[in-house]
């Protein structure tokens, strides 16, 4: 019998360690594709793509399904994609996703056509839902883990809190979340984080965040003669086309072309009244796409990841999802110097290194 003590201490550390081994080979194939040795190899699988449709209620959803090689029944994550106009083309996105597959995981990347149009809109809280409802029909395997990156993470949270797509969640992954949509446009107007403690502090907004609340909010800010040029322009900055947006500009009258002046070289200053006059008046709007005061029924377990020096989210929101996010649904939270934005920093600690390892060796042990 006492034989047998030290092969059961064994298999219970492999069982507990085989997830952070697991996260360590994701992480590295995610910061270098072409990484080997004979730990990556015993952790990672080889990985195939299929192009798939989701029939959603607003019509048919293009997304991209990631499967493992050799995993004959694997459990299946949504990947949500934040704002950028690749969206699940996003070379960030389809690096992350293969490693995760590559840990064993079957991952779905939807195509979330408005915030692939720099847009954060109710119809995303739907697709984010079917989508995990349709991988969880497709695999066979039981609820899925939907990971929210970037803005995608908030309505997330929102589709979670509805019980017809909760059903179909394992658990949430937030990267870079936001809590309360309102107060994230007040940062990037003001370069000033509001935390939850009551303290502002002064903190730099990456300055292109601007830009984007601007063309959500167009109305806002041009004159209804000025509306379809001037979307069109700061579309094609925004895609890092300024070629395409100069002559596009050239056609705006005066006061536009000073508006759109303005953004373009980032002399934030200058719309600041403007964007906080825009927020107080969408107010409404921003509340009903803000998980902040929607979070009281939700009951899928959430895992909270934010990079410590994140400028177009800041970490803050991540403290107030803590916050308001019901007793008990919580199950970990990491603010990190290893993270950026969304995805891993450069120059991190190795003790950072090392927590960030655990924690998504904690997600994959929940995801599994």
């Amino acid at each position: 019998m006492l034989v047998l003590i030290p092969i059961v201490l064994l298999a219970i550390a492999f069982g507990f360690l085989r997830f952070d081994l697991a996260s360590y080979a994701l992480l590295t194939h995610f910061t270098n594709p072409q990484a080997t040795g004979p730990l990556l190899r015993l952790a990672t699988h080889e990985v195939t793509m299929d192009e798939v449709t989701i029939p959603t209620a607003d019509g048919p959803l293009p997304a991209r399904l990631y499967l493992p090689k050799g995993v004959d029944h694997p459990r299946g994550m949504v990947a949500v994609h934040g704002i950028h106009h690749l969206g699940m083309d996003e070379p960030r996105l389809v690096g992350f996703v293969r490693a995760t597959a590559g840990s064993g995981l079957a991952v779905l990347t939807p195509q979330m056509g408005t915030l692939a149009d720099y847009r954060v809109d109710a119809a995303s809280i739907a697709d984010i839902g079917e989508s995990a409802g349709w991988l969880e029909q497709r695999l066979g395997t039981g609820p899925v883990t939907v990971a929210g990156i970037s803005f995608a993470g908030g309505l997330s949270l929102l589709a979670a809190t509805d019980p017809k797509y909760a059903a179909h969640m394992r658990a949430l992954v937030l990267m870079g979340a936001y809590d309360d949509l309102a107060r994230v446009s007040r940062f990037l107007a003001t370069s000033q984080e509001e935390l939850p403690d009551g303290r502002t502090i002064p903190y730099a907004a990456h300055d292109y965040g601007a830009s984007v609340f601007v063309y959500a909010h167009l109305n806002q800010f041009f004159p209804a003669g000025d509306l379809a040029v001037a979307h069109d322009a700061l579309r094609e900055w925004l895609w890092e086309e300024p070629d395409k947006a100069k002559p596009l500009i050239e056609k705006l009258s005066p006061a536009s072309q000073a508006t759109m002046d303005a953004l373009l070289a980032r002399r934030i200053d200058e719309v600041r009244p403007q964007i906080l006059n825009a927020i107080h008046t969408d107010e409404v709007e921003l509340a009903a796409l803000s998980p902040r005061g929607h979070l009281a029924n939700l009951r899928v377990p959430v895992y909270i990841l934010h990079g410590a020096e994140d400028n177009v989210i800041p970490p803050g929101e991540s403290l107030w999802l803590a916050k308001d996010l019901p007793h008990g649904v919580v199950r970990d939270v990491l603010i990190t110097g290893a993270f950026s934005h969304v995805d891993p920093a450069k120059g991190a600690s190795p003790w950072e290194e090392l927590k960030l390892v655990h924690f998504i060796g904690g997600v994959l042990r929940v995801a599994n």
